[in-house]
């Protein structure tokens, strides 16, 4: 078979060791800033180093021997124990969750605090979609104390679905108890791990106490981890792409370096997130080169044979809108072409502070005919179909060629949204607006999303722990 398939290359292996050779200078000539005293006295001891100011700099010796230990591929199983991903060595695959504030209801679009049903009405809607391979923390529930937040969201979390897990916990003080919850609920995480903790330093430059300590436990208990930074080009960065790719790849294998002096072989995706930042109105925003510095950070992982986490786009709508429509397909589109493993954080807008179900559905969509796009198509004798050509010769038609009896099923695009109205059948149906047919869809899924059938012992068992917890 002759399988005709795009592929986006950004740099050149010329322009990759000049990227390299940039990251190694700041690293060896900068430093970064270290914030965890225990991590600090880590780093001195076991790679021989001195620190100054909690300032310590990795010579490129230190970070080619860390590259060189990190696993080039990463099983991630689900909470039954069945395996279901190879990052590192598989196509990019998808997920839903941001740490959103407010929630967007798929009605009409109006905001309101995220609550407890929030996250588990949309942890359900996420596990009932093909695409999406994993299941991020998809809010902060706001409508229990404070304190308890990030528990009863991770109880949720883990009980609306059998996917994998990505974690993020607001509350760093809290991230052990979320995992000692997790492990009275369902044993061992490490030995078949489904949780994937996610973390990120402060930019510039800083590995902050909260995040490399977290880093430390989760390593410890056997868990791949997710290390990510987040830019503000002009602001925490440098506002050319290639200041920003140089900064936030130097943070990125300075937590690599910190991962593996934790436990050598430690698996870690690493991936950046690269927003701009408009000075007029004080606001982050994805710009089409945040894509491609994102598509340089894949090139980047792909020559160091590290395991990719990349932007899922987000972020830049009011909703599902066009704005968001335009960002999440520039964003799916041209990292599945590119060397991506892992886009886990789909569906939030207006900033990343609401998430919104319409969303969720409607990505889906725009993942469903990016994998179309990326499979591509066989050009060998019998779809090249030169012989039927020649038997319907011309001015006949192919409606009942073999080529589309085998194929009239699956050879072209059939939306699960959006029918094939001509004009008239639009007009029929009552001329709805396509974002009224997003939002019915999206509400008879949610309907129709059911639990996992040890959900109530998952909630009963947890909310013990909450309360023995709370006592």
């Amino acid at each position: 078979m002759n399988n005709v398939r795009p592929r986006l290359t950004l740099m050149s292996e010329e322009q990759i060791h000049e990227a390299h050779r940039n990251v190694l200078r700041v690293l060896s000539e900068t430093g970064v800033r270290v914030d965890s005293p225990s991590i600090l006295q880590m780093l001195e001891l076991k790679l021989g180093l001195k620190s100054q100011d909690r300032i310590i700099k990795f010579p490129p010796e230190i970070v080619e021997d860390a590259i060189k230990s990190a696993p080039k591929t990463i099983d991630v199983y689900d909470r039954r124990g069945e395996h279901k991903l190879k990052l590192g060595e598989d196509r990019l695959r998808f997920g839903v969750g941001v740490t959103a504030l407010f929630y967007q209801n798929p009605f009409d679009e109006t905001l309101d605090i995220f609550k407890r049903e929030n996250f588990r009405d949309l942890v359900r809607l996420g596990s009932s979609l093909k695409h999406y391979d994993v299941i991020s923390t998809v809010g902060i529930v706001r409508d229990v104390p404070e304190e308890l937040g990030d528990l009863y969201g991770s109880l949720e979390h883990i009980a609306n679905t059998t996917k994998p897990l990505v974690l993020l916990v607001s509350d760093e003080n809290k991230f052990p108890d979320v995992l000692q919850m997790f492990e009275m609920l369902h044993g061992d995480l490490g030995s078949k791990p489904f949780i994937i903790p996610y973390f990120n330093p402060v930019s510039p430059l800083v590995m902050n106490a909260g995040t490399v300590d977290k880093m430390k436990i989760a390593i410890e208990r056997g868990l791949p981890i997710i290390f990510s930074n987040y830019s503000m080009a002009g602001a925490s960065t440098p506002l050319t792409p290639a200041g920003t790719l140089t900064l936030l790849m130097a943070e990125l294998l300075a937590g690599l370096v910190i991962s593996q002096a934790i436990k050598k072989g430690a698996p870690i995706l690493l991936g950046m997130l690269p927003v701009y930042f408009d000075m007029r109105t004080m606001l982050n925003f994805y710009d089409p080169q945040s894509i491609l510095i994102s598509v340089a950070c894949s090139e980047m992982m792909k020559h160091y044979g590290i395991p990719h986490c990349s932007t899922s786009g987000s972020g830049t709508g009011w909703g599902m809108d066009l704005i968001a429509a335009d960002t999440y397909w520039m964003n799916t589109l041209a990292l599945l072409l590119s060397s991506g493993h892992l886009a886990p954080f789909i569906g939030d807008s207006l900033g990343s502070k609401s998430i919104s179900p319409t969303t969720f559905v409607h990505a889906h969509e725009i993942i469903d005919q990016s994998l179309r796009i990326h499979s591509g198509f066989q050009l060998d004798d019998v779809n090249s179909a030169v012989d039927e050509i020649a038997k319907v010769g011309p001015g006949k038609n192919f409606l009942s060629q073999p080529s589309t009896m085998r194929n009239y099923k699956t050879g072209y695009y059939t939306s699960s949204i959006y029918p094939h109205y001509s004009m008239e059948k639009w007009q029929e149906a009552g001329s709805p607006p396509a974002r009224q047919v997003l939002r019915e869809k999206t509400q008879d899924l949610m309907a129709s999303a059911v639990a996992p059938d040890d959900y109530q012992e998952f909630i009963g068992k947890g909310e013990e722990f909450i309360g023995k917890y709370v006592s």
